[in-house]
């Protein structure tokens, strides 16, 4: 981008997805093409610091189910996305779960959890 430490994003932080430049120069961060506050603050966090939510599932017991969907209750730092979805491919639940059950509590200690996103009642007659 013309020397400067700079990218070009599709915005995702509202639906109309503006096509950002986002560029630093002298520690100064400018971020243009968006038509709202949010790409402002999207822009430079990516630039900065990029967060993600993160999908996954993991195994389940206990129910009909063998998997379990699950996410990051807020986004996560990039650089953990990794090592989260190691631990997730390790994690096995026990039926009954709730959904938003936090199965992994602050995660690296990033203040990010892994919460359950449905609800599974265990097996009954079992």
């Amino acid at each position: 981008m013309n020397g400067t430490k700079g990218r070009e994003l599709v915005c995702i932080a509202c639906p109309v997805g503006c096509r950002l430049r986002v560029s630093q120069e002298a520690g100064e961060i400018r971020v243009q093409g968006n038509q709202c506050e949010k790409g402002d603050t999207y822009g430079r966090e990516e630039l900065l610091a990029p967060r993600r939510v993160v999908t996954a599932t993991v195994r389940l017991a206990g129910s009909a189910l063998r998997r379990l969907p699950v996410k990051t209750h807020r986004p996560l730092p990039r650089e953990h996305i990794g090592a989260l979805l190691a631990e997730a491919s390790r994690l096995e639940v026990q039926a009954p779960v709730a959904r938003g059950q936090v199965l992994l509590a602050d995660f690296l200690g990033t203040g990010v959890d892994l919460v359950a996103t449905r609800t599974v009642p265990g097996q009954t007659g079992a």
